[in-house]
This record gives C-alpha cells, structure tokens and sequence, in this order.
C-alpha cells in the first residue's frame, strides 16, 4: 500500500450465539483507496461492514482490532472496537459514513428529504444557523445531481425514484465529509442503467474527497469497475485478496476461479449453463 492505512482491520471475528460469521478477516484502506468486499449471501460482508461501525446487535460477540487514523496521525489512530459509545457516536456519520442497500427502508418514509439531510449535519453540528445548514444540504443534493433540488427540499422519499432515492442517502453520506464511506450493496435494489449512474457519482465523490472507501457487494462485474483491491470472502474467511486487475486476470484460489466461471458475458454460450459457485 501506497501511503499509511486510514482504517486497518486485523483478525476480526465475528460470532453470533457461538457461531462464527466472519474467523479473522485483516484487510487495510488508504485514503482515496477502494476495498471492494465480494461474497455470496452469509459469507459475512455485511456483518463485517456493520461491526466496523458497532451496529451489530448486542448479542454479537466480536475480537480483533479496527484501527482508525482519520487525520493520519498515529498518535490519534483509534482502535473502533473499544471506543466509548458516545465516541462512536460521534464517528458515525461524521468520519465514517454508511451507505444502506435499500433506500426506502433506509429513509425516514414520513419526513420530507430536505428534513433528514439536515438531521445529518445538526447531530454533528448543532449550533450552526439555519441558512448555513440549508446550503449545505443543498450542495449536497447538487453534488449527487438531484434535479431541481431547491423545489425538492420538502418532498417526501415515496415522491422520487429509486435511482433518486439512492443519491439521496448518498448525499446524506458525505453531507459531513467523512473520511471513510462504507457502501454495502448500493446498487442491488436498481436497474442497470441506474446502477452504472450511481457507480460513476461514487468514484467521482471519491477522486473529489478523497474518499477511502469500502465497497461490499455479491456482483463480482460491479466491484470490477469501482475497486482498487478486492477481498474475497467465502464463509467467514477471505480467501483471496489482491489488485482489481490482477485479481480478475489471475485468479488463485478455486473459489474466485468458479466465482468468475459464475459471470455471464458476451462471450458466454447460451446454450450451456454457468458454472457454479462452491
């Protein structure tokens, strides 16, 4: 790694009443950097993704160490395991910001988006004045290219499309400028089109900012356009990790091999079925 880690994640375990999801997974991010985590459904992605900000429920025990550097100062690194919980409180959303795969669930369905996204700055920010919030919301809806933000302020989520949904949870995200965004399965819920929208706006946030960020997805083809390194987990492990090109042009282990072997592509034969993953 080019430059020294902001998050560093070593031997973290995961387990839920004794038994494990994820056996000590270690993988490192820098700054402006994408980790993309791939894996088929329970091979413990999203535990890993939900326990980096403790939003696992209480009954899941977890070890291991996450180390985070958000000023690059080793004298300020934090191990996110062991905070105080109102120190993390005051990471999340502020330093660390998380991305939820369906926005509709993820969105308050009574409160006009205008409204949530200045939630988002107030529980950081609270004594800023009223004009100075509103322009930051709206930068932020401008930012992810929502049309006609400023008439769009006191609409409520059930009013905008999927693919406008997601911009705006986007836009909740990095309303704060955090230094590490955590995406998990962003673009599962949309089309195709709207999925390749959503992952171009995420990389260029991402050149902007400065962005580190961690990318957890089931679809091997997205993660190919938007990650550095790939990290890939089957059961709790992560078997294999290298550079995006290198992982895709010379897979190691077996499991990336039938995962690759699993991807449909112009070249695939209709008439024969697609390997399968195991």
């Amino acid at each position: 790694m080019s430059q020294d880690p902001l998050i560093a994640v070593s031997d973290l375990s995961i387990a839920f009443a004794g038994r494990p999801a994820v056996d000590k997974i270690s993988f490192e991010i820098a700054p402006g950097e994408t980790l993309g985590l791939v894996g088929e459904s329970g091979s413990g992605k999203s535990a890993t993704s939900l326990a980096l900000l403790r939003l696992l429920p209480p009954t899941a025990q977890i070890t291991g160490s996450v180390r985070f550097s958000p000023d690059g100062n080793p004298a300020n690194t934090r191990d996110l395991l062991t905070l105080p919980e109102h120190d993390i409180r005051r990471l999340r959303g502020h330093d660390i910001a998380m991305i939820f795969q369906e926005p509709m669930t993820a969105l308050n369905p009574v409160m006009p988006v205008g409204k949530q996204l200045a939630e988002a700055i107030t529980a950081h920010h609270p004594r800023l004045p009223h004009n100075t919030i509103k322009d930051r919301v709206l930068a932020a809806m401008h930012e992810v290219a929502l049309p006609d933000a400023e008439q769009r302020l006191n609409d409520y989520p059930h009013q905008f499309s999927g693919g406008q949904r997601q911009r705006i949870l986007i836009a909740m995200a990095i309303v704060n400028r955090p230094k590490l965004l955590i995406a998990d399965e962003p673009t599962t819920a949309l089309d195709v089109t709207v999925q390749a929208q959503i992952l171009h706006l995420l990389n260029d946030l991402r050149c902007t900012h400065k962005l580190a960020m961690l990318f957890v997805s089931h679809d091997l083809a997205v993660v190919s356009s938007v990650a550095d390194t790939v990290a890939v987990m089957r059961h709790g492990h992560i078997v294999e990790s290298a550079p995006t090109r290198q992982l895709f042009r010379n897979p190691q282990h077996p499991y990336t091999r039938n995962l690759l072997a699993a991807v449909p592509t112009m070249q695939t034969d209709r008439n024969q079925p697609l390997a399968a993953a195991h």
